[in-house]
Formats: C-alpha cells, structure tokens, sequence
C-alpha cells in the first residue's frame, strides 16, 4: 500500500501532492490494476490532512481513469503508468547519481533544479527531433 508524504513547504497543492505521488507510484510499479489505496481515513490519519482533501485527490485521480472508487468497498486502481519497475538497472544507476550529489554537499533542492534540467535538456532534444520527423 502507498503511504502519502505531504510536503507543506513545497508550494503544490496538498491534493495535488497525493495524486503525484499515486501517479509516480503506478510509474514505478509500486501500484497495480486492482491494488486498493488508503481509505481517507487512513491517509487522514497519517497526514493530519483535512479529509476533503484526499476525496479531492481521488476524485483527481477517478477523473483520469486511474483508479474507481466501489461504494462501501474503497478505492481501487484501473490502470497502471508507465513500466519502470523499482528493480530496474536505471534505478540503480540514479540511486548511486543521487548518492554522490548528496555526498558532494547539494541539498535536495539543488539535485532536483539539476535533474530537471537535464532531464528538460534531454527530452526536449528528443521531442524537437520527433516534430521534425528526425531519428532521436
């Protein structure tokens, strides 16, 4: 099961924070087509959050045909994103990246901006080359 992390400081909206993270986690496999997510009154509970909140979330979420809530029953996921398992070999490659950022004294913030960045660098190269019906 998913746990939410809600991150105050960030400048994004707490419900927007829950769909993100549900989102990345059927990227990443964590979630599969038929897994239940947290009753609201769970994610309440772990999050201190207002229960409207998570029902907006979801809602968010039912809307995009992610998942399907089942009166009396929860919330259950439709479909899943991408197919990036958590044991992918990139994974790990990312993870040691990730490491030596830290270790070389950049704060979260920092490593983020400079993922981004690249991350925009190289896929927007890609995309500029699909448009012109270039090979990537």
């Amino acid at each position: 099961m998913v746990e939410f992390r809600i991150d105050r400081r960030s400048g994004v909206a707490t419900y927007l924070q829950i769909v993100q993270q549900t989102q990345q986690a059927l990227r990443l496999g964590l979630l599969e087509p038929g897994d239940k997510l947290p009753t609201a009154r769970e994610v309440v509970e772990a999050t201190a959050i207002n229960p409207n909140t998570v029902l907006k979330a979801y809602r968010e979420l039912e809307r995009e045909g992610l998942v399907e809530a089942r009166r009396g029953l929860g919330t259950f996921v439709r479909k899943s994103l991408g197919s990036t398992p958590t044991d992918s070999p990139l994974r790990g490659e990312l993870s040691r990246w990730a490491a030596r950022a830290r270790a070389s004294g950049l704060e979260r913030d920092d490593v983020a901006a400079l993922f981004s960045a690249v991350l925009e660098e190289h896929f927007t190269e890609a995309e500029q080359h699909v448009t012109k019906g270039d090979p990537a």
